[in-house]
């Protein structure tokens, strides 16, 4: 393996992921028969095939995937290599990609336009997904900074706290719970509830608010989507434990209500989190400092912005 290039490694590495040459090809913007040309001699070097068609999809053997393994490191360590020289220049524009959970995009967008505004040179591309997603997106090195809720224990992971974030139950205005000014958990026990998926921070906090008061959820609906379960809680299929920041317009223009059911909201923190074992840019540097002391600000100022829409 001595005379592998690195760009068959990045082919390599980018047909694992997709699982389709052709994918690769469009997106490295090379023929299909020049990815197939590089895959087959890193298998020539290797002496191993290293994928497999499983249907339509090209699939990793074994050999395959522990060659991926080491593909990474090397790639991670040139990217690493380019930020740390990169950071000795001072540099203060180019690109930044930033992770965001699904429920941070509601908030962090704000917080990004206000940034831009003192960097306009910035170009920044913004990675959403659950909560575990981003977390291996941060450790494969694949977003320079992301926020969001309780991040993973993790020795390898710097998190800094930077704002306050309250959750609650939402149901629709015409639920008969909607009209209570103060609610006991236990009338939670019997009401259809819709939810985030396995392995996202929302779910995570309502599976422990059940079973720190001794209920189990009634489960009507699953989803990935944010979205998709706050119009499904309008429609009245049943409640839904939600950050007040996903539904703080909803709530302001009366889409939505917030229940009053004792120990609500359940608070946690916004936190800005990246990898310690990777260099920051003084431009990712300058955005962690500003959501240091700024994020709360702006936070409460998008706050009152949907309060006053209830009082219109």
């Amino acid at each position: 393996m001595r005379n592998v290039t690195i760009r068959q490694l990045q082919i390599f590495a980018a047909a694992a992921a997709s699982g389709s040459f052709a994918r690769v090809a469009e997106r490295l913007h090379v023929t299909p028969a020049a990815v197939s040309f590089q895959i087959k001699q890193l298998e020539t070097m290797s002496g191993f095939a290293l994928f497999e068609r499983v249907g339509k999809k090209a699939v990793l053997t074994d050999p395959g995937a522990a060659l991926l393994g080491y593909a990474r490191i090397v790639l991670q360590a040139l990217e690493d290599a380019d930020r740390s020289l990169l950071a000795l220049k001072g540099l203060a524009g180019g690109r930044m990609t930033i992770g965001v959970t699904s429920t941070a995009k509601y908030i962090v967008p704000h917080m990004l336009a206000r940034f831009q505004a003192q960097y306009p040179g910035i170009s920044i591309h913004l990675r959403d997904g659950n909560r575990e997603e981003i977390f291996h997106a941060i450790g494969r090195g694949e977003v320079d900074l992301a926020v969001m809720g309780r991040p993973p224990e993790n020795p390898d992971l710097a998190a800094a706290a930077f704002a306050t974030h309250p959750s609650v139950i939402v149901a629709a205005p015409a639920h008969p719970l909607a009209g209570y000014d103060r609610l006991p958990p236990g009338i939670l026990a019997g009401e259809p509830f819709i939810t985030r998926e396995e392995g996202s921070g929302t779910r995570r906090l309502m599976e422990g608010f059940f079973a720190a008061a001794g209920l189990v959820p009634r489960i009507a609906m699953t989803s990935s989507s944010n979205e998709t379960i706050k119009q499904a809680v309008m429609a009245g299929m049943g409640l839904a434990l939600l950050s007040r920041h996903t539904v703080g317009l909803e709530l302001g223009i009366g889409l939505l209500r917030e229940l009053p059911v004792e120990g609500f909201p359940l608070m946690r923190a916004w936190f800005v989190v990246h990898r310690r074992g990777m260099a920051l840019l003084p431009i990712h540097e300058r955005l962690r400092g500003f959501l240091l002391a700024h994020g709360q600000g702006i936070i409460d100022a998008l706050e009152g912005a949907y309060g006053a829409l209830t009082s219109r």
